[in-house]
């Protein structure tokens, strides 16, 4: 039996093919769509991500105390304690309202940063530790003095945990520690107000300088601790142990301490405002200046963008190094200035 060949229309091969190359086109075409928007997404969230990485501006600690005071005319007189604690409350609003608001507590894509969280805890730590001495010292009059109703709410609401996101949010926790510095303030600023007061003794300073030097010397040894192997140094019978900063951790720690050393300097400046009589009495002005002037150092611009950690006379520079001699040096004038409260 002859073979039955089988003929194919050539209309009906012409479809097919056009068939597959549409469906290979569409193919291409969604992969193609999918590429693109992975890719804006890619690049708004690297948008996003540096836009919430810029450090807050410097501010003018007094400006702010007089607006916040009602005070237009600069010749009238600002309520002792008023610039201090101006201050305080105006730092915890720029963490909750700073380009993309208080992030450490963020699932997405605040999780994905380390920098700004680090940053923000570095604040943080500084204005925990400047409102408890406002709450113990320079809002008493003596150790058996009632202390501050406002102040007592507002001080343990900022050390609420700085990352909890929900049930109560950080955020939340941290306006009302807010509102409570501002109805202090506002005690502060009206003259018929007697349940509001500050003392701005050497006494109580001399204290709250004890706490700094203390954070300056553990800053100043973490930065230092990023350029060194692990060492083992012999103090009597006791031995201090010194391990380098892990890699990926580097920038953690130079971000915390931009935060601190941000906070610090409006501290410093709102102290010599308000500490004014009591830092010429001491002779202790060109001091807190000095303070002043290396924490203002400290917060240099960032030209790199990442934190180099170089070897101490290597190619690239070791920005942690260069932090520690500012913070060392801040440290150094603090112990003069503490000397200074302590003299009769």
């Amino acid at each position: 039996m002859a073979s039955r060949e089988i003929k194919t229309n050539p209309l009906t091969r012409s479809a097919r093919r056009k068939a597959l190359e549409a469906t290979e086109s569409k193919r291409r075409g969604t992969l193609w769509s999918v590429s693109v928007t992975l890719s804006i997404i890619a690049i708004l969230i690297y948008g996003f991500t540096v836009y919430w990485s810029i450090e807050p501006s410097e501010f003018d600690v007094v400006e702010v105390a007089r607006e916040n005071a009602g005070l237009i005319d600069s010749t009238e007189k600002i309520a002792s304690g008023a610039i201090y604690t101006s201050t305080l409350a105006h730092m915890m609003d720029i963490l909750l309202t700073k380009n993309g608001g208080y992030i450490s507590n963020d699932l997405f894509p605040g999780n994905i940063l380390d920098n700004m969280p680090a940053w923000e805890f570095g604040a943080l730590v500084m204005i925990r530790d400047a409102t408890t001495a406002l709450r113990n010292h320079f809002a008493r009059s003596q150790s058996q003095s009632k202390e501050n109703f406002q102040l007592s709410k507002a001080e343990p609401l900022f050390y609420f945990e700085h990352t909890s996101w929900w049930l109560p949010a950080t955020e939340s926790e941290y306006r009302k520690g807010i509102d409570n510095l501002e109805t202090y303030l506002k005690d502060l600023n009206n003259p018929e107000a007697h349940n509001a007061h500050f003392f701005a003794r050497a006494d109580n300073l001399s204290q709250y300088l004890q706490i700094v030097e203390k954070r300056l010397g553990d800053y100043s040894h973490r930065l230092s601790a990023s350029a060194v192997q692990k060492h083992i140094y012999n103090f009597s019978n006791d031995k201090v142990s010194v391990t380098k900063t892990p890699w990926l951790e580097v920038d953690d720690v130079f971000w915390e301490t931009r935060g601190a050393t941000w906070a610090l300097l409006h501290i410093f400046n709102a102290i010599k405002a308000d500490f004014d009589d009591t830092l010429k009495g001491k002779a202790a002005l060109a001091t807190t200046l000095q303070i002043i002037h290396e924490l203002e150092d400290s917060q240099a611009p960032v030209m790199s963008p990442m934190i180099l950690n170089g070897d101490g006379f290597g190619l690239f520079a070791n920005y942690s190094l260069t932090m520690a001699n500012y913070i060392t040096r801040a440290n150094a004038a603090t112990l003069d200035l503490r000397d200074l409260m302590m003299r009769g």
